[in-house]
């Protein structure tokens, strides 16, 4: 390849590198914003498209009604959830202030720390409740017999027990 060395080629070069740079840059921006990748189409189940905007990051169904396509926007949970919490942290603060206000006006509130107290001491009795009897009702005959029955069930099964491994341990022979 050959390069140009006069002027006027040289000239008709560059003008044409230059034409060519200017109508693709005009190209470019003639197109519409969805091949620039501003926005990012994808279908949805309801024969329209959801349409993302990649700068805003808005989110909007888009539908072909009899007029035409018309685009709604989505409503975005995140901004409703930042409303949410905005309006709680300030009635939270309306609240903390009130209270505030009503701690300096406890009657009855005493600045005085108590007095300590061995915990593991046994306080002295009152005489009022020396006085005291305690009745603690006994279990009854068929109560009696029942835990009876059962502790020499328990004992039998022990003895058993201790025979069976007695036996085990010298070959069978007792």
């Amino acid at each position: 390849m050959r390069i140009a060395t006069s002027p006027s080629k040289f000239a008709r070069f560059i003008a044409a590198a230059a034409l060519l740079l200017v109508s693709a840059t005009a190209f470019a921006q003639s197109r519409p914003d969805t091949e620039n990748g501003r926005f990012a189409l994808s279908p949805s189940g309801d024969g329209g498209v959801l349409r993302l905007d990649t700068k805003t990051g808005s989110v909007s169904n888009c539908m072909n009604s009899g007029a035409g396509w018309a685009c709604y926007a989505v409503p975005d949970e995140r901004a409703a959830l930042d409303d949410e919490i905005g309006r709680l942290q300030a009635e939270n603060e309306k609240l903390k202030a009130k209270l505030a206000e009503r701690e300096g006006t406890v009657a009855g509130k005493n600045e005085e720390a108590l007095p300590k107290s061995d915990s593991l001491k046994k306080p002295e009795p009152k005489v009022a409740e020396g006085e005291r009897k305690i009745e603690i009702p006994l279990p009854s005959d068929r109560d009696m017999d029942r835990v009876m029955s059962f502790l020499e069930r328990a004992w039998r099964r022990l003895i058993e027990m201790a025979n069976r491994i007695q036996k085990d341990v010298s070959g069978g022979k007792i």
